[in-house]
Parts: structure tokens; sequence; C-alpha cells
């Protein structure tokens, strides 16, 4: 599993142009599953990215978490993650997992995420999805759950 995760002021997500949910300061995910992935993955990152220090303390050094600061999480399923870009100029995405699959692991991990944060929300697996946010820093962290397990 792939994990972009954006430190966020707010985001706001719609699924197919209907609102979905809302989240204040904390943590933006785009979770790609791929072929292979399990629930182990989706464990991994859900409890590398609740610890990840990546918040600002009282002295401006990245020393907090999400949840040390009351944070929120959304996190959105994005298969072009996945993306095999190195022959010509139109990624294929046959390293992604199938679609029910996928959905299937991409619950999980919200699940897993929702019992070490505060609050985590999620949008709509499969569907058009628009997301409207404030960027806080910009900081941003890919994470690779083959690493984390030293899978690869």
């Amino acid at each position: 599993m792939i994990a972009v995760i954006q430190r966020v002021n707010n985001a706001t997500l719609y699924s197919d142009g209907e609102f979905t949910c809302k989240i204040d300061k904390g943590l933006y995910i785009l979770l790609g599953v791929a072929k292979g992935d399990c629930e182990s993955d989706a464990v991994a990152l859900a409890e590398k990215i609740s610890k990840l220090r990546i918040f600002s303390d009282e002295n401006d050094r990245m020393n907090l978490s999400v949840n040390d600061i009351s944070g929120e999480v959304m996190a959105v399923s994005n298969f072009t993650l996945n993306a095999n870009y190195a022959h010509g100029n139109r990624p294929d995405y046959f390293g992604s997992e199938e679609p029910a699959r996928a959905s299937a692991l991409f619950d999980f991990f919200v699940e897993r995420m929702k019992e070490r944060v505060k609050y985590c929300c999620a949008g709509i697996f499969g569907s058009d999805m628009r997301t409207d946010m404030s960027t806080d820093g910009p900081v941003t962290i890919v994470m690779d759950s083959k690493i984390l397990l030293k899978k690869g």
C-alpha cells in the first residue's frame, strides 16, 4: 500500500458531486492498494501514520502527531498511486488491486485509523471525488507499507 499524507488546515470531500465529509486541522491521506497487499499493510500504515510527528510544537519543531493536536483524518482511495510509468507516456495501473479487494482493504484501513484517531472520514470507493483543502506547510510524506513491513 502506498499512502500520500498531507498536513492540512482543513479539507472538504465531495463524491460524485455530493458532500461526503469535512475535517479541520489534521491529515489528508491518499491510499493506493496494490496487488498482493493485505490487512497487515493497512495495520502498519495506520499505526505509523497515527504516530507520525509532523505537527509543530510550541518551539515550531515537528514534534507532534495528529493525536497530540487532537487532529482529524480524511482518507481517499487512489488507484493511480500504483501507476507504472516506465514505458511510454500513458501509465498503466495493472499493479493496482482489483476493485472488490481494494475496496475491502481501503475500508479495513479506514477502520484501523478510526481506532487510532479522534475522527476519521473517508471518500466513497470508486466514486469521482473532489477535495477542497488548505495544505499546511506544505508537509507531504509518501509512505510505503512494504518498507514498514520490510517486504521489498
